[in-house]
């Protein structure tokens, strides 16, 4: 079970990639770039994937976060109320109920470049998935085009 904030477990990969003599770059790797996600049930699976980056020399491993803002809450719930939700208390709800991890890191993204292909570690809180999953609705719902004029036939 993952804890509401890895603002911890950001601590520990900091250290962890600092003691294994590698630096870091804030960025974060999109979807458009060639991939691998790494995949392991192990809580610690992430140190392994910093040992997989420095045995393959990577010289530096890509790091990202992500921490709630008050104003993606706040964005969010303007979007379910006026736009594409007005009648939707489940969803309006759920976005409310974010206000509690307003300021925690949600979500971090860890990554070496090896041979062209970007090799990635990410980790999330259940409560950022539920936000993602909230905004793809929104997201989705709000490109939906209504066509209410009568054709001239």
């Amino acid at each position: 079970m993952q804890p509401d904030n890895l603002i911890s477990l950001k601590d520990d990969m900091v250290a962890f990639i600092a003691g294994h003599g590698m630096r870091r770059l804030s960025a974060f790797i999109t979807e458009d770039v060639p991939t691998v996600i790494f995949e392991e049930e192990n809580a610690d699976g992430w140190k392994d994937f910093v040992e997989h980056a420095k045995a393959a020399g990577a010289p530096f491993i890509t790091m990202s976060e992500v921490i709630l803002e008050k104003a993606d809450v706040a964005i969010l719930l303007d979007q379910l109320r006026e736009e594409t939700f007005p009648d939707a208390p489940e969803e309006i709800d759920d976005a409310e109920y974010l206000v509690n991890h307003v300021g925690k890191i949600g979500y971090l993204q860890l990554g070496f470049a090896h041979q062209g292909v970007m090799f990635i570690f990410e980790v999330a809180t259940d409560w950022y998935d539920s936000f993602q999953n909230l905004m793809e609705t929104v997201s989705d719902l709000g490109g939906i085009v209504v066509d209410n004029r009568e054709s001239d036939e």
